[in-house]
């Protein structure tokens, strides 16, 4: 009797254990979202706080003005960050889904391969500012003058490893039947990869490339040393400084004395920050209903 409650006493120890670390487990969890979720919700609250004040239409359609300047605003810098990021993304887009599809579907195991992953892994921890300086030396300095279009190399070069990467991780999640199947009916398979692979793998594509320009639009120091600023339009986008938004922000907040600069660059935050939500909301729900379709 005594040795069937001994034995009864360890079993239970166990699932008592057990069941004491799932809810330790559980309320880490638990902890850990709302540490997540109370953070982004402060940050908003803060910019909306700060922002919400100062923006009107003239605020929005204005071009930004030197301080004591009326009715001045930001529309010159949405602009120009417009400019810089979408030529961003076509400058590293193509030739990074290229590079990714190569290596999920021709060079996998190849040499070639082991080196760009090796090397986009690094490219990714690279801070930005190396990429800045790097493009400052090869742009800047030969041509003699900031541009947008320095600014967009330098957003394209941090673009590149982050899109090529999740383009390879996406297609290799792809079953490998579908590959035999398209074959199987006599398709090459060029045509096997941009018709049916990349189509089953389109929403993790997108999702990389959201990511991508997620990283490189609120990038300050890469601008800060090839597009500058400049209080007027994005006329000479390849030749003169280009207003951007996180240059402005930058500026505005950090580096003007004056109240009213203040306030304008959290406005000049929030629009940015309402920007990326939308983007992201309207990507999701698109997605979702897509999926419901199917």
């Amino acid at each position: 009797m005594n040795a069937f409650a001994l034995k009864k006493d360890m079993t239970r120890r166990p699932m008592v254990f057990r069941k004491l670390t799932d809810l330790l487990i559980r309320l880490f969890s638990v902890f850990s979202i709302a540490v997540a979720v109370g953070g982004m919700a402060w940050i908003l609250y803060t910019v909306v706080g700060h922002g919400v004040r100062v923006i009107d239409w003239s605020f929005l359609t204005n071009e930004s003005k030197p301080y004591g300047t009326p009715e001045s605003g930001i529309a010159n810098a949405l602009l120009g960050s417009l400019y810089i990021t979408l030529g961003a993304a076509a400058i590293a887009v193509p030739l990074a889904m290229a590079a990714g599809i190569y290596l999920s579907e021709y060079g996998k195991h190849s040499r070639i391969a082991h080196v760009l992953r090796f090397s986009a892994n690094v490219m990714m921890g690279m801070p930005s500012i190396i990429v800045g300086l790097f493009v400052y030396v090869l742009l800047v300095v030969s041509t003699g003058n900031f541009s947008g279009f320095a600014g967009t190399v330098s957003l394209a070069i941090i673009m590149f490893p982050v899109v090529m990467r999740t383009t390879e991780d996406m297609l290799a999640m792809v079953p490998y039947t579908l590959r035999e199947s398209a074959l199987a009916l006599g398709m090459t398979r060029t045509r096997t990869t941009l018709c049916i692979i990349t189509r089953a793998a389109k929403n993790g594509l997108v999702t990389g490339i959201l990511l991508s320009l997620a990283r490189v639009s609120g990038e300050t120091a890469p601008l800060l040393f090839t597009a500058m600023f400049a209080d007027s339009w994005p006329t000479a986008y390849f030749s003169q400084p280009t207003a951007n938004m996180p240059v402005l922000i930058n500026e505005y907040t950090m580096n003007s004395p004056f109240e009213a600069m203040h306030a304008a660059g959290w406005g000049a935050a929030l629009v940015m920050a309402g920007f990326i939500l939308i983007i992201n909301i309207l990507t999701r729900i698109l997605f979702h209903d897509n999926k419901q379709k199917h």
